[in-house]
């Protein structure tokens, strides 16, 4: 397992798949082809394969243990859908799905919130019968097969599989705006990539990161955060949000922790004049570098 520690709060990363889904045009309209090629020598192959044109993204999940309390950051796709053995994995980390006190969502795409439940008797049920989940109001709302008009027949079958049984359940923690996890973490909504996406701050000791879900994909974002992904639903309000939470980040020295990225997985963001940089990267091991 990949840990490290911010102050108080131990952060481990539990790896579900890597991919390489589409190119870099397509996977961020309007991106520029130059600046891919002009930092090829750290962008390949941690995060693009240059010679197939393809960038990588990862889909994992966080564990933190905060406060007391074990936390889960995202539960990546459903068993069902990806293969994907996640609560081995979460075995491995010396974590039984009891020993689980909350569920934090970013949003309810299905890369993120599949694990949330599992199959008994034919009836998906809470996959941690002890935790707490949170999700966001306006995300709960978008994401209601009622009114939903986005992939309505995917995203309805992702909800009634990974969602609703944990209303069903009364173990879902619903807020809005923003919700203090514990002294140590504290939920903001984060709208652009999803109406209720949330971004999760650490504060603790002299350490800050900041857990941002799929309000980046790729570093290139970073250097261009005026480019936001295909699947975002407001593209240009994710724009203006990715550009305020990094911001924020350079100015606190704060860890940026995106769900998707390779190689290093997480970094800490710097200004660069009036555009941002990449400053070290976090100290988790990428199995692409051996």
């Amino acid at each position: 397992m990949h840990t490290i520690e911010l102050g108080s709060v131990s952060v481990t990363r539990i790896a579900h798949f890597d991919n390489w889904p589409l190119a870099p045009a397509e996977f961020f309209p309007g991106t520029d082809p130059a600046v891919w090629a002009a930092n090829r020598s750290w962008l390949a192959p941690a995060h693009w394969d240059a010679d197939a044109d393809r960038v990588r993204v990862a889909v994992q999940t966080w564990l933190l243990r905060s406060a007391g309390r074990t936390i889960l950051i995202d539960t990546g796709l459903s068993p069902t859908r990806a293969g994907v053995p996640f609560l081995p994995a979460l075995a491995a980390a010396g974590v039984a799905p009891d020993d689980v006190d909350l569920v934090i969502s970013t949003h309810l795409h299905a890369d993120h919130v599949g694990g949330h439940t599992r199959l008994e008797n034919d009836e998906w049920v809470p996959a941690f019968p002890n935790a707490r989940y949170l999700f966001s109001k306006p995300d709960l709302d978008f994401f209601d097969p009622r009114t939903l008009v986005e992939e309505p027949g995917r995203s309805a079958a992702v909800f009634a599989e990974s969602v609703e049984p944990v209303l069903r359940a009364g173990q879902a923690v619903i807020w809005d705006g923003s919700h203090v996890v514990d002294e140590h973490l504290r939920l903001d909504l984060a709208p652009g990539h999803t109406p209720g996406l949330g971004v999760l701050t650490l504060t603790s000791g002299g350490d800050r990161a900041v857990f941002v879900g799929d309000l980046l994909h790729s570093p290139v974002q970073v250097l261009e955060p005026g480019v936001s992904s295909c699947f975002c639903h407001d593209r240009a309000q994710a724009a203006r949000t990715r550009h305020r939470v990094l911001a924020w980040a350079a100015d606190h020295a704060a860890l940026v922790v995106p769900a998707h990225f390779g190689g290093g997985r997480a970094a800490e963001v710097r200004r660069d004049g009036t555009r941002f940089a990449l400053h070290r990267w976090a100290g988790f091991a990428d199995e692409l570098a051996g």
